[in-house]
């Protein structure tokens, strides 16, 4: 302790340039002050301040010091906070985006909210590439890479995408064999907010073919709408896998194409980078890669880690 106290001394007496001003801080003597930097290079056997009357500046190796001082005192406050949160309990507003997945994510933020009642969920649903810092979202949950540096990310989980139609839709219209069938088919499809354009249909073409043309029967900004025309027999939509687990199990709809289509997906979780996290924001990030996709975290989806 006594060399840690030695630390906080040197680095007070080098940002106010004065053993005065640093006594005066740190609530003792100028001679103290004094005396302690004056331990400290005796046992490091360098001078680290010329000392004046009138200033006091670091040496060549006093700047050298202080540098590795700063970031040893910073860790041991790290170190300091991160006990700290870790004994408390998460509480207070919790302001988080989510995409149009409610489907897929709403059973967990129940559990969440009866697991942590004292945290106030603020929840903002959108497909729109929100600026996590600017708009002060504490998380979000979004699909493909990580690419803001300022963000700290952890993957939930992967997902795949499926081309489906109900039976009475294909009794009616005929089951596409291969992808240029299509043509002949009502599309249901999906518009990025951000860009104004369409979702491209990850399509495996027959060799030689060239670049599939889709109609455009329908176009929407969410699953639901896709899924429930689709589950109409109104046209065949291009979904994620976890949008159509119930309905494939019951019958109600019908993999299209599956050896021609290849996607896979990813969602992360998002966050203001951080050595240590406020605690709700650390019990959610965890809670949201346990829950959402269980069984799936330990399987590959066609070479994603889930």
């Amino acid at each position: 302790m006594e060399s840690l106290n030695g630390f906080v001394v040197f680095v007070q007496v080098a940002e106010t340039r004065s053993f005065v001003a640093a006594g005066r801080l740190l609530g003792v003597s100028a001679s103290a002050v004094g005396k302690s930097v004056a331990r400290l290079e005796e046992k490091l056997g360098v001078r680290l301040f010329h000392r004046s009357t009138r200033s006091v500046t670091l040496t060549a190796e006093g700047s050298l010091f202080l540098e590795r001082s700063r970031r040893i005192l910073a860790e041991i406050d790290a170190a300091e906070q991160e006990l700290s949160q870790a004994s408390s309990v998460p509480c207070g507003r919790l302001r988080v985006s989510l995409p149009l997945v409610s489907s897929l994510v709403l059973p967990v933020l129940g559990e969440f909210m009866r697991k942590y009642p004292e945290i106030e969920l603020d929840l903002d649903f959108t497909d729109r590439l929100v600026d996590v810092i600017e708009e002060g979202f504490d998380a979000v949950v979004r699909t493909g890479e990580p690419v803001d540096s300022r963000l700290s990310a952890r993957r939930i989980g992967c997902f795949k995408t499926r081309l489906v139609a109900s039976p009475d839709y294909l009794a009616r219209r005929g089951t596409p064999m291969v992808p240029a069938d299509l043509r002949q088919h009502v599309c249901l499809h999906y518009r990025w907010p951000n860009s104004g354009k369409l979702e491209t249909w990850a399509l495996n073409p027959m060799l030689g073919e060239p670049e599939l043309q889709l109609p455009t029967s329908m176009v929407c900004n969410n699953i639901e709408t896709r899924l429930c025309f689709a589950l109409q027999g109104l046209g065949i939509a291009y979904l994620p896998d976890f949008a159509i687990q119930e309905p494939l199990a019951d019958g109600r709809l019908t993999l299209i194409l599956a050896d021609h289509v290849e996607h896979t997906g990813v969602f992360h979780v998002l966050w203001p980078a951080s050595r240590h996290p406020s605690p709700k924001v650390r019990v959610l990030v965890d809670f949201l890669c346990e829950r959402v996709f269980p069984e799936r975290r330990t399987k590959r989806c066609q070479g994603v880690r889930c």
